[in-house]
């Protein structure tokens, strides 16, 4: 229970957090599973499976000791390596975590300078209003400045499945901000069969002229009138985004709907807002080692899906350059609102500035983010650090027997865990927007965070600063603690501006 700063109760609401479970034992749960131990107990196995076998074989008599020279020479170069390795990747969790916060940053001054510093009325007329229409024009500026603000909440949302290849808006926490809007047939949907109404092409394959017999009345475009806001040059009719339900025909190969301009009110089929993939078989070692050489982009030869999270991995970081980019589509009707605004001259110049500069920063946030997803570390890098490391494993149990006699077992197994554990955390976070246990919380971001925000923005209207600033609790405003004489703001005006100024130079 928290209180405002008049003391009164303030009720939260109950919303669960995306960060996860509460409950003590499940965050250790969670926080055991986040370890490297449960990514390379496989490899454990074998190395002490490995190690057994060596110290047996020299316990029987069959001297297979070498000289422990090169331990200190190759570990001591290994370390530095995968140092290096671990912090490169770090360093792209790091940027990817930052480019979010500038997403966030973005959000709130968009939506604070958009509900604050545009006007109540964005509707200017040269003409004397009757009341009527000047609440209506009040009215239609509401519900403009609101739903740019959703904007914001969907621009975060897509950028999310955008970075996990989750493809369109048929999900949960987008598909009702985003379903109105016309689309940006974008390349490489240029020209996409699902972008335009098969019933409105030509033979040709080009939109039909609205003379045509090919083309219907009722899905021509509408000419905005003056004031309004544009639709894009590029989209084919002003009709309501995607709301086609997800049947047989309207699927790819994916599994995911395609996004189509059929019109129903029929009820549509939403994946949830998070659906993280499953393990299968293909995430164990040495199995994993075939995710690259039998698929393709995530897929087999015939289009499946193929099962496991770390084929979703591939499949989200090869598909990000195929899918459609929801978040600049949404940039863009940002920006057309901005133009609006201009177009009718209710903002000045300051304004104008902040709220283009706030979509360029969440346009440079997005593609800072595209940079991390489809630039993975050099193949030929990973790989043979992977192999330097296993050799150094496997001749390990040869340089310590005499030394250490049986204890080369568990030592093995620990310098195993050592390095294949930077190794595997590293390509964890190398890439940190999938649903394993060490990437960003991007759902944490987007619910706890950006829509709990602008939601908050948008429940009061644009505080009065005559109102609030000369509230009767505003009593200690040239005291510096609250044994001090408490003085209302209408008392200081009836005691002028000379003692307001003493007050302040006694303060």
């Amino acid at each position: 229970m928290s209180f405002n700063y008049q003391g009164a109760q303030i009720h939260h609401s109950s919303s669960p957090d995306a960060l996860g479970p509460s409950n003590t034992w499940s965050l250790f749960g969670n926080a055991l599973l986040a370890i490297a131990l449960f990514r390379c107990w496989h490899i454990l196995i074998f190395f002490g499976a490995w190690s057994t076998a060596i110290c047996v074989i020299n316990y029987n008599g069959h001297n297979l000791a070498l000289q422990p020279t090169l331990i200190t020479v190759f570990g001591t170069v290994l370390g530095f390596v995968i140092s290096y390795r671990t912090t490169s990747s770090f360093e792209r969790y790091n940027e990817g975590r930052r480019l979010w916060s500038q997403i966030v940053l973005g959000s709130r001054t968009f939506a604070r300078t958009v509900w604050l510093h545009v006007p109540d009325n964005a509707y200017p007329s040269a003409q004397a209003l009757t009341d009527q229409q000047k609440e209506e024009y009040k009215a239609k500026t509401l519900i403009e400045k609101t739903s740019v603000v959703n904007l914001l909440e969907a621009f975060g949302v897509a950028v999310k499945h955008y970075l996990r290849g989750e493809d369109g808006i048929y999900y949960e926490d987008l598909y009702y901000l985003v379903k109105f809007l016309p689309k940006y047939p974008f390349p490489p949907t240029i020209p996409s069969s699902v972008d335009l109404d098969r019933t409105s092409l030509t033979s040709d394959g080009v939109p039909a002229s609205p003379h045509s017999g090919h083309f219907h009345g009722s899905l021509t475009r509408r000419t905005p009138a003056p004031g309004e806001l544009p639709f894009p040059t590029t989209a084919p009719i002003p009709s309501l985004r995607d709301a086609t339900p997800a049947t047989e025909k309207t699927l790819h190969t994916d599994g995911h709907p395609q996004r189509g301009v059929k019109f129903s009110t029929a009820p549509v089929e939403l994946f949830p807002a998070m659906n993280p993939p499953k393990y299968s078989l293909l995430d164990f070692f040495p199995f994993s080692l075939l995710v690259r050489l039998l698929t393709k982009d995530g897929l087999r030869k015939n289009g499946d899906i193929v099962k496991g999270r770390r084929a979703a991995r591939r499949r989200a970081t090869m598909r990000s350059q195929h899918l459609s980019n929801i978040p600049l589509e949404i940039s863009l009707y940002l920006g057309s609102y901005v133009s609006a605004l201009q177009s009718r001259k209710v903002v000045d110049a300051p304004t104008t500035t902040v709220l283009l500069a706030t979509i360029t920063q969440l346009v440079d946030a997005l593609t800072g983010l595209e940079r991390i997803l489809t630039t993975p570390i050099p193949f030929s890098y990973s790989i043979h650090l992977w192999l330097v490391t296993v050799v150094y494993c496997l001749a390990l149990p040869f340089q310590v027997w005499s030394t250490l006699k049986w204890v080369t077992i568990p030592a093995t197994v620990l310098a195993s865990f050592i390095f294949f554990g930077f190794l595997v955390a590293g390509e964890e976070i190398e890439n940190p927007f999938g649903y394993d246990k060490n990437d960003l919380n991007m759902d944490h971001f987007v619910q706890n965070i950006i829509r709990k925000e602008l939601r908050a923005i948008m429940a009061m209207p644009a505080p009065d600063p005559s109102v609030w600033a000369f509230s009767e609790e505003n009593d200690l405003l040239f005291t510096s603690s609250d044994t001090e004489e408490r003085v209302s703001p209408s008392e200081w005006v009836q005691r002028g501006v000379p003692k307001i100024r003493n007050a302040l130079r006694v303060q």
